[in-house]
């Protein structure tokens, strides 16, 4: 198997966390990638860096004017002069549109924009922020051009994460949606994906991009949202739109859920898998499903990302892994390694 992460995805080192009203020490660190790439050299793991791909497969699934936001919001935002104030240290929205939010943003200004385009406030843009972005994205596109060229695994450590991302927004850690660009990516040679998010949380930007359309199959098994986030979307009667009418499969979970309850979900999930016959699959692992974990409502063990290892073996199809959240450092090492292990079996 055959891995790809880029030193500058550590870049992004976020200052500001919001979470009910409290400013608090953020939860994507830097050293999260460092663990999992701890255990990728413990199995002896090949770690590739991604060739430098510019923007052209964000833009299979991003809005261009919203790239161009990312790129350009902080050093916008050192410029601004609002009533005396000097810009903080990092890009965060103090507003949100009224209305429905479509097409770009009709002001030009960086204070409009980040509210347009940033959805809540874990996602501050700092200084080195779009380069990690960028460069994450190109992991996750490097992964799906090799296992669209050769099959097999590929598995793309990502950081940032990307599911909550939708096509022209940014929210919960997540900026460029990279497992959509993976399976963007792999629809240039397969003519049906699937894509079959574990995280702990449901993938609402993956649906949100491809809700309409019958050739990617989004399938998210998360806690059950109607306390935890994204809180809006991941209900069961979710199932697509027009062409993509049911073609979108949520599955929540209790809180507390374990193992057993994880294993039955896998198996309605697997099954539309395979009624739906796609040529290629898009993983996006998370680790935040872990009994520990500091912002978990799951009571995972490493048994349940053992097994998730394993049903992806047993379904036979070219696999794209693209890593999404795990914040407790010292166990998202041992859960890479529990999952390889099933995968490799």
């Amino acid at each position: 198997m055959q891995a790809f992460f880029s030193d500058d995805q550590l870049l992004h080192d976020p200052q500001q966390y919001m979470r009910v009203g409290r400013i608090c020490k953020p939860a994507d660190l830097p050293t999260r990638a460092e663990a999992l790439q701890a255990t990728l050299a413990q199995r002896g793991i090949s770690v590739s860096v991604p060739r430098e791909a510019g923007r052209q497969a964000l833009e299979l699934v991003h809005s261009t004017d919203y790239l161009d936001y990312l790129e350009t919001a902080y050093a916008r935002w050192q410029k601004i002069e609002s009533f005396g104030l000097e810009p903080g240290i990092e890009v965060l929205p103090n507003m949100s549109p009224h209305g429905v939010r479509q097409g770009p943003c009709p002001s030009p200004a960086v204070l409009a924009q980040t509210g347009w385009y940033v959805g809540d406030l874990s996602c501050p843009i700092g200084p080195n922020t779009w380069r990690s972005v960028l460069r994450s994205a190109h992991a996750a596109l490097a992964a799906a051009e090799t296992v669209r060229d050769a099959g097999g695994v590929a598995y793309a450590l990502c950081r940032p994460s990307g599911h909550h991302a939708q096509r022209a927004r940014a929210a919960g850690f997540c900026y460029v949606n990279n497992s959509a660009i993976a399976a963007a990516t792999l629809r240039q040679a397969h003519g049906r994906v699937a894509v079959l998010d574990i995280d702990a949380h449901h993938g609402d930007g993956t649906q949100q991009i491809f809700y309409e359309r019958a050739d990617v199959l989004t399938i998210s098994t998360h806690a059950d949202p109607a306390n935890y986030y994204p809180w809006y979307t991941g209900y069961a009667h979710e199932r697509g739109a027009g062409e993509g009418e049911g073609c979108n499969l949520n599955l929540p979970l209790a809180h507390g859920s374990g193992t057993a309850a994880f294993a039955l979900a896998l198996d309605q999930a697997m099954a539309a898998i395979e009624r739906f016959g796609p040529q290629a699959l898009v993983l996006p692992l998370g680790f935040d499903t872990y009994k520990d974990d500091p912002i978990s409502v799951l009571q995972f063990d490493m048994d349940s990302f053992r097994l998730a290892g394993a049903r992806v073996r047993a379904l036979g199809v070219p696999t794209v892994v693209v890593q999404e959240g795990g914040y407790m450092v010292g166990a998202i090492g041992a859960a890479l390694d529990a999952f390889l292990e099933g995968l490799q079996a």
